[in-house]
């Protein structure tokens, strides 16, 4: 979601999360008119509160920036789907999250009212669907009930629902800050989905044990806890790979694994290409529009770059405006095919610097691209980053908004004009 104020948000969008936060505050209200808690109850709720915020303590001594959309606050609250009356699921998000604005991080008070609210509704929705398939899976925490195939089945099925409506609530709302993310990248990427399902299936564990013991959660503690610092490790490592504001390759990783596809065009003889993209005129983007404007500029070029090229092509950010293509197996005709669709692309672009506010036009962008290409010669990703950033130059110096490639034997634009030979 935006990290604007409230009353700089798309109308629809104000509209949108006042109605999501309405909704949430009636099923809150009409579950507290119908709650009918025993002191068991109680306690259950309790201690799944608890372990929550151990885990919303273990993120703050981390020192992470906040927990993450994908985490395992979930394993928590989504016992209380299955186990308590509807109230309790409904307002422990709501808790979880006034503590995370409280110890992990401040932010805009309209995301974390919004975000408690979608996963309210999102647990609202598991219950309800549970409640339609109860006589298939009675659970309680007395342990009365043994568990079967089809508990289980169902018991997953409701996380399923709560996923889905989850993701229903929030994406429009994510959407908004980013019209250039797609929904598939955000909910469907690899990572994303592993996250999960790892949550949907150790919260299923732990109701079912909870149900036959509540003592278990004792046990399920510790477990839980090695699951955040391993999700936390496998971020970090992703992390520095990483580079925040445009989500392609840092310089570092992009030229240690250039490196190792070097060697190994070295080893197959096979063509590849290296290509340097330098945004043209950017420091008059952030002058004229703000360095926020220039860094959502900056995204929509990466989500660019990432669209065009092929699932082993390497797209990783240099550093400022400048972006590194390493595309193997790639020949001369190719990169010139690929150089001039960076170009065109980009120059197509039109990017929203206020995100609808009046009075300012859209950003519009140039790039120039310079390209070398390995015909399978031994040379080192060292000579072909400097020939590429050669005819980089040229590329600039001829103009800007154009390509121009270096082989083997020749120098020219993308527009086949010949510039000279080697």
């Amino acid at each position: 979601m935006s990290t604007r104020p409230l009353p700089g948000l798309p109308r629809w969008l104000v509209i949108f999360v006042a109605l999501v936060v309405a909704a949430d505050t009636a099923a809150v209200v009409i579950a507290c008119c119908a709650a009918e808690a025993t002191r068991g109850d109680l306690l259950l709720f309790g201690a799944l509160v608890t372990c929550g915020a151990v885990t919303v303590e273990m993120t703050r001594r981390w020192r992470e920036p906040a927990l993450l959309a994908k985490d395992v606050c979930g394993v928590w609250e989504l016992p209380m789907v299955i186990l308590l009356p509807p109230l309790f699921a409904l307002i422990a998000p709501i808790l979880r999250i006034t503590l995370q604005q409280w110890r992990v991080r401040k932010v805009a008070v309209h995301r974390r009212v919004f975000t408690a609210a979608v996963i309210s509704l999102s647990y609202g929705a598991a219950f309800l669907a549970f409640r339609g398939l109860r006589r298939i899976a009675a659970l309680s925490p007395s342990g009365a009930d043994g568990g079967t195939a089809a508990r289980v089945l169902v018991v997953a099925a409701c996380f399923a629902v709560a996923w889905a409506v989850n993701n229903c609530l929030i994406l429009p709302a994510v959407k908004s800050s980013d019209r250039g993310m797609k929904i598939s990248e955000l909910v469907f990427a690899r990572e994303s989905i592993l996250n999960d399902l790892t949550e949907a299936s150790v919260a299923t564990v732990v109701t079912l044990a909870i149900a036959a013991a509540p003592v278990a959660i004792v046990f399920a503690l510790p477990f839980v806890t090695l699951l955040q610092r391993s999700s936390r490790h496998a971020q970090l490592v992703d992390a520095s790979r990483i580079d925040a504001m445009t989500g392609l390759l840092n310089a570092m990783t992009w030229r240690r694994e250039s490196e190792s596809e070097v060697a190994r065009a070295a080893r197959t003889g096979s063509a590849l290409a290296v290509a340097l993209i330098d945004v043209d005129y950017f420091k008059a983007v952030n002058d004229t529009y703000g360095h926020q404007a220039g860094d959502a500029a900056l995204g929509a070029i990466a989500r660019t770059l990432q669209a065009l090229v092929r699932e082993c092509d390497l797209v990783g950010r240099l550093g400022g405006e400048e972006f590194g293509l390493f595309l193997p197996q790639t020949d001369g005709a190719s990169a010139c095919i690929i150089a001039d669709r960076v170009c065109t692309s980009i120059a197509g672009l039109r990017i929203d610097p206020t995100a609808g506010a009046a009075g300012l036009e859209p950003i519009a962008l140039t790039v120039s691209v310079g390209v070398a290409v390995l015909g399978g010669t031994g040379k080192q990703l060292t000579e072909l980053v400097a020939a590429a950033d050669a005819a980089l130059y040229r590329a600039k110096g001829a103009g800007r908004n154009q390509a121009w490639v270096t082989t083997d034997t020749a120098s020219f634009s993308v527009t086949g004009q010949e510039a000279s030979e080697h």
